[in-house]
């Protein structure tokens, strides 16, 4: 095959969808949304995403990209947002899809791009627990939600039964993610969908519009809590073929 043949055939070859779960979830946030991707005929990869640090957390889904052949359309869901915009850098992302997401610019972190925004009702329910940090004598700290709170702040709209089993399972996040700036923001040289979830408690919805808006995103805006993906999985799978349209078709 000629290079002109081999280029022509990765443009149209249907990307791999990376799915990246954010903080205080883990990759089943996904599961409504998985099996409609696949029924489409797109390959799927959700992993799991140490949420220690957003650097470290960044090369981490970096290392897993880079081992997928062809194209990716990468998703971040939350803080997952953040993570993509260091990880979408790699030379076969295609397209980024931010979900109720933090699309930081570079040089700027999650809490400065926070700070310009009144607070959501998650400020007033996280809960920080210590964690021993292999090698040193002083501990991380976790960063996670009150239980209690976790279902009307992160899942308002998802069946009751499950947002129990979320609040009880949470994946925390170490606080250090919050003060790490990024190294890099990918949005600058790919192209990229935003969903902003308008009944967010979790994040400030403007937080998401702002970030969306200032990359100069494709976006769309949903009734729905944080977890936009268990109550509104259409909406979302809609968007993420979207980002896989636009990026196969050239």
């Amino acid at each position: 095959m000629s290079a002109t043949a081999t280029a022509t055939a990765t443009a149209t070859e249907k990307p791999t969808v990376v799915l990246v779960h954010g903080a205080f979830a883990d990759a089943s946030s996904y599961a409504r949304v998985i099996p409609e991707l696949m029924a489409r005929g797109l390959n799927v990869v959700a992993p799991a995403v140490p949420n220690r640090s957003l650097i470290g957390d960044a090369a981490y889904v970096a290392s897993i990209v880079r081992q997928i052949p062809g194209p990716v359309v990468l998703v971040g869901h939350s803080y997952g947002g953040a993570v993509i915009t260091v990880a979408g850098v790699e030379d076969n992302v295609r397209a980024l899809v931010y979900l109720s997401g933090y699309a930081l610019e570079k040089g700027e972190s999650l809490g400065e791009l926070q700070g310009r925004f009144p607070d959501s009702a998650l400020a007033a329910a996280l809960v920080q627990t210590p964690f021993p940090i292999e090698g040193s004598t002083t501990p991380g700290t976790d960063v996670a939600v009150q239980i209690d709170k976790f279902p009307a702040i992160f899942a308002a709209d998802v069946d009751p039964r499950l947002a129990s089993v979320l609040a009880v399972s949470q994946r925390p996040l170490a606080a250090q993610a919050f003060t790490e700036a990024a190294p890099a923001a990918a949005w600058k040289s790919k192209p990229s969908w935003g969903l902003v979830s308008s009944s967010d408690r979790t994040i400030n919805p403007d937080v998401e519009r702002f970030g969306y808006e200032r990359a100069g995103m494709t976006t769309v805006e949903v009734d729905s809590s944080h977890l936009v993906m268990l109550s509104h999985p259409g909406a979302v799978v809609d968007l993420i073929e979207d980002a896989v349209r636009a990026t196969s078709s050239h």
